[in-house]
């Protein structure tokens, strides 16, 4: 009910407070061995977590430090020497209220020791990433998703405090003769809210699945557009359908919730296109798997089109973070075979010429490569729905002419004055198809 839920989406006690943070962004690089990635360097990297402080109101960088380290896994991440300087560093900056640790995330220990070494707190990539997420959530399953990927962190604090209390307590573990440990009562109350967060989410998912059923009975081909955050697939949807109400957001995670809207292709059949959330690298796995059931509406979809920022310096690296992904939802193999390859943004690059033979450079922004992109997922899609483009020859005194304008995409209509009939081109899915051959056995069809 409304007030169960209300309770669930109340203010987050993870939430870092509404003031202004300024923040030094703090980068382990890692100079060799299995955790250095081959296709980024630390400064891309720095950049990247940059963009993401500001993607935060109120939030600055004052200082991007980086640091070489042969393990960031360690209690300290650094060695004794680099963490001495870092920390002189830190205690210089004028008026520093974070730092931000540019690792996919740290233990809560770790986190404490760093706190009292620095004196300030200290994110890592899954508490800032999550606070983006909380800022930009919109709708009540946004919302949910940001609180269920919340529980590990919630869990993880959990026993920092449990631990702090035994030591202050001397022993006494006991709640007032409870029977059950201060770590165990929380631990119950943590289990139970999950259970209320994903039971949320499943009356969600239920009632998405009804929408579902319903734009299936219409027929509609659904074409999914993903990519790495801010890789311009808003501004790509807002081109393929003129739909002037989208305003895309020049920021990373701008999109947390699916959205559809209607387009056109070539022939006049209406398509939904599909509006995904965004991708990073080292997004934590706990925050992708809270937002799955945004993502699982991919996998009834009739293509994927994977749109590529390709000026930016990584954009190698971020199409294999978006197909690692892809390749974890466990999709449909069919899905990922016949993805489309959009490369974006070539209006930046001068005579652009992508190097993969089957991908499409276009310009979302000023409507270069369009037509042939939305040629090529016509195509795509008349082969992954079994539609047919046919021309029937039908009489104009009879029904045939509205059941289709009503059941098909009547793509042309040739009239015959002369004797009352008409040249129908249509595109028509197997199952009208079907229904059409039955209510009008005479009439004559050719396949085009």
């Amino acid at each position: 009910d409304e007030a169960a839920l209300e309770e669930l989406l109340g203010p987050s006690p993870l939430a870092p407070g509404p003031g202004a943070q300024r923040v030094a962004v703090v980068h382990p690089a890692v100079k060799w061995g299995p955790q250095k990635s081959p296709l980024t360097t630390a400064e891309l990297q720095v950049a990247e977590a940059v963009a993401l402080v500001d993607t935060l109101q109120n939030w600055t960088v004052l200082d991007k430090i980086i640091i070489p380290t042969k393990n960031p896994n360690k209690k300290f991440v650094f060695g004794k020497g680099n963490f001495q300087v870092l920390t002189e560093k830190i205690k210089k900056l004028p008026h520093v209220t974070a730092v931000f640790l540019n690792v996919e995330r740290i233990s809560s220990l770790t986190k404490k020791e760093l706190e009292g070494a620095w004196g300030v707190p200290v994110f890592d990539r899954y508490t800032v990433v999550l606070h983006i997420f909380r800022c930009n959530a919109r709708t009540k399953e946004a919302k949910l998703q940001v609180a269920l990927a919340e529980i590990p962190l919630l869990r993880s604090n959990l026993k920092n405090e449990a631990s702090q209390r035994d030591q202050q307590r001397g022993g006494s573990r006991y709640i007032m003769g409870s029977g059950e440990t201060f770590l165990e009562t929380q631990n119950r109350v943590l289990k139970e809210r999950e259970l209320k967060i994903r039971n949320a989410l499943e009356k969600l998912k239920r009632k998405r699945a009804l929408l579902r059923t319903q734009r299936r009975k219409c027929e509609f081909p659904m074409v999914s557009v993903m990519g790495y955050t801010n890789s311009g697939k808003t501004t790509l949807i807002k081109a393929l359908t003129g739909e002037a109400g989208l305003q895309p957001r020049d920021q990373l995670f701008a999109t947390l919730d699916i959205t559809a809207h209607a387009g056109y292709l070539p022939s006049h059949m209406p398509v939904i296109y599909v509006d995904t959330i965004g991708f990073l690298t080292d997004l934590p796995h706990n925050l992708v798997e809270s937002f799955s059931a945004t993502l699982e509406e991919v996998a009834y979809s009739d293509l994927i089109v994977h749109v590529r920022d390709i000026t930016h310096p990584e954009t190698i690296l971020q199409k294999a973070t978006v197909l690692s992904v892809l390749r974890n939802l466990n999709l449909p193999s069919h899905l990922l075979d016949s993805m489309v390859e959009v490369h974006n943004k070539v209006d930046l690059i001068e005579r652009y010429k992508p190097a993969e033979d089957n991908a499409l450079a276009v310009s979302a922004l000023h409507g270069h490569g369009l037509e042939k992109l939305k040629q090529e997922i016509e195509k795509k899609i008349l082969t992954a729905t079994g539609k047919k483009i046919l021309t029937v020859n039908i009489n104009l005194e009879g029904p045939q002419l509205s059941w289709l304008y009503k059941e098909a995409t009547v793509r042309e209509v040739e009239v015959m004055p002369e004797d009352g009939t008409a040249r129908v081109k249509v595109i028509i899915g197997s199952s009208a198809f079907g229904r059409y051959k039955n209510l009008f056995p005479n009439s004559e069809i050719f396949m085009s």
